[in-house]
């Protein structure tokens, strides 16, 4: 994952995702411990909030204590008590000596030392200050990240450019670079100025496709993310005409950047495509849910509702509002959740309560093929507890 893995003392991690992506959360959710338990922790790095390293780890040296004091009092084998005690002083020895800021403005840790799990994540937006200790990870504030253009890529295209670049933990990382100088053109007329010209342009369309070519190579290989194209607007139509149909229809905006501009610069011009493209998304979906809630179709509201919903294997996209949190009762033995105690109607286990109820749905949804999605922009939730789904069926 973005942040790096660093290996745990003879102990291989077997999640290995390059970042915060659907298919990486849902890797990450398909986690349960079987042999001790699994330390979920998240740090803010906003430079409002951690202006330097000292800062960082002050806060996280009393997360773990305070995950530490949490987790004295659960039923553990004499074993399990030992790894997870190891598990918060390896992720003690990490930040004292190994953790590196590299731009990141939150970072997540997620350690299971007795089942051989060790992952470290470079966050692109700030997190709440976090730590759960359970069988499962704790991945609610991840959704968000997910549905903001975590992975997304930037492709910078011109008639001798050609640079693809991945967005990871507020970062543009390159994974691709095409540069082909091109011959000039002069200002000799005549027929030798023509041919030319035809010429150049001939090798400027043949580099465009190389561009293409690449472009979607790297979609297939990263499962294709959304796409930003920096480019000048007199080539968008040329570029677009070279892709193949599901590499443009992964393109979700084009912008414009100064020549030879920096992945910092890189990054200015494409946040703003992104941003236009999340609040799309959020509206899209918002309205998908009103029409549906609105005449009682393939929509739920509320949280009893929602939970039987992810339950049941019926949510095709869980919506929440930022921030929203409720309690929730699981069933130990098959995971169903509810919002109410007492027996699990599936298999008669006596359901424990949580306060992660988001977290559980958000495990639920994405084992049985689901979608989430965090708002921000759009508030329409806030009538029904902030939570809500569109259905399968």
């Amino acid at each position: 994952m973005a942040g790096g893995v660093a290996p745990h003392p003879d102990v291989e991690s077997p999640l290995v995702a390059s970042s915060v992506t659907w298919d990486a959360l849902r890797q990450l959710a398909g986690f349960r411990a079987e042999k001790g338990c699994a330390i979920s922790l998240f740090i803010d790095l906003d430079p409002s909030v951690s202006p330097t390293p000292g800062h960082a780890q002050t806060r996280v040296h009393s997360l773990l204590d305070e995950g530490e004091k949490r987790s004295d009092g659960a039923k553990q084998t004499h074993e399990q008590r030992l790894g997870l005690k190891a598990d918060f002083e390896r992720i003690r020895q990490f930040f004292n000596e190994e953790f590196q800021r590299d731009g990141a403005r939150g970072y997540a840790v997620f350690c299971a030392g007795l089942d051989n799990l060790w992952q470290t994540v470079g966050l692109s937006e700030p997190v709440p200050d976090e730590v759960k200790v359970s069988r499962e990870l704790y991945l609610a504030p991840l959704v968000p990240l997910v549905g903001r253009g975590e992975g997304a890529v930037v492709a910078v295209v011109g008639r001798e450019q050609g640079r693809l670049y991945r967005l990871q933990a507020g970062r543009l990382d390159e994974v691709a670079n095409l540069f082909e100088e091109q011959p000039r053109r002069h200002d000799q007329g005549g027929w030798s100025q023509a041919r030319i010209q035809r010429h150049t342009d001939v090798l400027a369309k043949d580099h465009l496709k190389d561009v293409g070519e690449e472009l979607e190579t790297q979609l297939r290989r990263l499962r294709y993310p959304r796409v930003i194209v920096v480019c000048p607007e007199e080539m968008r139509s040329e570029f677009s005409e070279v892709l193949a149909g599901d590499a443009r229809n992964a393109i979700i905006g084009w912008t414009t950047a100064k020549a030879h501009a920096s992945p910092v610069e890189l990054l200015a011009a494409a946040m703003p495509v992104l941003e236009e493209w999340r609040e799309r998304q959020e509206t899209d979906a918002v309205e998908r849910w009103r029409e549906e809630a609105g005449r009682n179709g393939r929509a739920t509201s509320g949280w009893e509702k929602t939970l039987e919903a992810a339950s049941d294997a019926r949510v095709d996209c869980l919506l929440f509002q930022e921030g929203v949190e409720h309690s929730a009762c699981v069933c130990p033995a098959c995971g169903r959740v509810s919002l109410e105690g007492g027996r699990c109607p599936l298999d008669g286990t006596e359901m424990e309560e949580r306060d992660e109820g988001l977290d559980l749905a958000v495990h639920r949804v994405l084992a049985h093929g689901g979608q989430v999605l965090a708002l921000r922009h759009r508030r329409d939730l806030e009538p029904v507890g902030g939570i809500g789904a569109l259905l399968r069926f």
